[in-house]
């Protein structure tokens, strides 16, 4: 099989300009910040929930007992534990909710503006749950339900709006690679909140949130001074303009059932006229097109199996192991470093295939066997570390590829050739409904683990990793089809 054009001769790095690498550089650490917030929450769980409970299951706690009989928090470590599921599962949700607007409100209004709003005003959010609380020893579940609630919403700013910069400045040659090599940006901030979480836990959780928080503003106010969110911002031609120039690009990785290998150039919903004003398409429209709604339902089923892992893995690896939180927390980072290589490595395979379902699939079935080679995992800290990678690669790389490179495909389509005001709704879709079933999920996960173990847990990780490839089993036999066609048609021309 040839390879696309775009890999040859250096082609995919002369395209770029240091503009292009600018743009990569601050959205994907604007992500990682955000993440790394995220990922603070789980990093500091353990520590959170002896704070939150009565001296009598907490004989490391300092605060005199009248604090814990006036605010009445919980009376055990176990519905603690249960309460950091709820907010999880609240934060999860609202995510969720504010994705789906903030994806109508990037193809609107300035993406530049939207984003550093959202990451200054989370940070703001953050620093008052963990930090403010702490120091004035004011503990009320429907305050921290209410934090959270908002910063969920705020932190969907985010990956719609960066989603929608990346699809103006990197067009679709090259974008498995591009897009595999540039998700590394929320398994960086996974990395960065354990690492900075474990660095000053020592001196109590609320310091872990302030570094955390205090990192991630810095960062919206570069975002807002530094990023251009077009190559039109500086008199470039669009990547639509490049694109149409290539033919390369005239074969698309998204297509419909009827046109899988032929590109239709006349077609699209805002006409030809390409002189017109850009307009936003509608929220139904964007749920219309070709490949939307399964990968969007797949995702829902995936994202649940990663933000489990997300959230929850270095209170597993504590909680069932015994190991010491600071510990846990550093060994969870080799999931996402597994995230990391699978995402990038299969972009790249989906670019010299030119067809992504293929390669989800054969990646989802093994993570199959890593989930249940992962929950035998012995009481040994290297092995568990070589698993969680193996799960990772094949858990965390194809969630990559969905919420980026593939998002990205949907949101820039031939059906919406007119109109380049789709990538921020599309993508907010696909994370908002992947969002939701991770919100599910979470609460499911504290759930199952109570009451059957956590053996249970990775049955149901099983079980929704199956329902993923259910999803887009369609996409899946269609492009393989399309694939045996092109090779079969490849050798009766030699």
């Amino acid at each position: 099989m040839a390879w696309p054009r775009v890999f040859q001769r250096g082609t995919l790095l002369a395209r770029f300009s240091h503009h292009h690498v600018v743009v990569f550089l601050l959205t994907f650490f604007s992500y990682s910040l955000l993440h790394a917030s995220r990922k603070t929450f789980s990093n500091v769980k353990v520590s959170v929930s002896k704070q939150w409970t009565p001296t009598a299951f907490n004989t490391s706690a300092e605060l005199p007992a009248e604090v814990w009989t006036s605010n009445r928090l919980f009376p055990s470590t176990e519905e603690a534990t249960l309460f950091l599921g709820t907010l999880d599962t609240v934060f999860l949700f609202s995510y969720a909710m504010g994705l789906f607007i903030s994806g109508i409100i990037g193809d609107r209004l300035n993406l530049r503006w939207v984003l550093s709003f959202g990451m200054c005003s989370s940070a703001l959010v953050v620093f008052v749950f963990g930090t403010l609380t702490e120091w004035l020893h004011f503990y009320n579940k429907w305050l921290y339900c209410c934090l959270w609630i908002v910063n969920g919403l705020l932190q969907s700013t985010g990956w719609p709006c960066v989603v929608a910069v990346m699809g103006n400045w990197f067009g679709k040659a090259g974008r498995g690679v591009v897009f595999g090599l540039w998700s590394a940006c929320a398994s960086v901030g996974n990395i960065l909140g354990a690492c900075l979480a474990s660095s000053v836990l020592q001196y109590g959780y609320e310091y872990a949130f302030l570094v955390t928080s205090s990192v991630q503003f810095a960062g919206g106010i570069i975002i807002f001074f530094g990023l251009l969110v077009s190559p039109e911002e500086i008199g470039l031609s669009g990547i639509e303009a490049e694109e149409n120039s290539e033919e390369d690009s005239h074969r698309p990785l998204i297509t419909g059932p009827e046109n899988e290998d032929e590109y239709e150039a006349n077609y699209s919903i805002q006409g030809d006229s390409a002189a017109t004003q850009v307009k936003a398409i509608s929220f139904h429209q964007a749920c219309c097109l070709p490949g939307v709604i399964p990968y969007s339902l797949a995702y829902a089923c995936l994202k649940l199996v990663n933000y489990s892992f997300f959230f929850w893995l270095p209170f597993y690896l504590s909680n069932n192991f015994g190991w010491k939180e600071a510990e846990a927390d550093q060994l969870s980072i080799w999931y996402d470093v597994g995230g990391i290589i699978g995402g990038t490595l299969q972009g790249f395979i989906s670019d010299v295939l030119q067809k992504r379902a293929p390669v989800l699939a054969l990646s989802l079935f093994l993570a199959v066997g890593s989930l249940i080679g992962y929950s035998r995992s012995p009481n040994n800290k290297s092995i568990n570390a070589l698993l969680m990678t193996i799960t990772g690669f094949f858990i965390g790389g194809p969630s990559n590829m969905i919420s980026s490179a593939i998002s990205a495909d949907l949101g820039r389509q031939e059906l919406i050739q007119g109109s380049s005001e789709a990538l921020a709704t599309v993508t907010g879709i696909v994370d908002g409904t992947g969002s939701i079933g991770a919100a599910v999920g979470q609460y499911l996960v504290s759930l199952i683990q109570d009451n059957l173990g956590w053996m249970w847990v990775f049955y149901f990780f099983i079980l929704m990793t199956s329902c993923t490839i259910l999803f887009i089993s369609p996409l899946i036999v269609r492009e393989v089809f399309s694939l045996v066609q092109r090779r079969q048609a490849h050798i009766l021309s030699e």
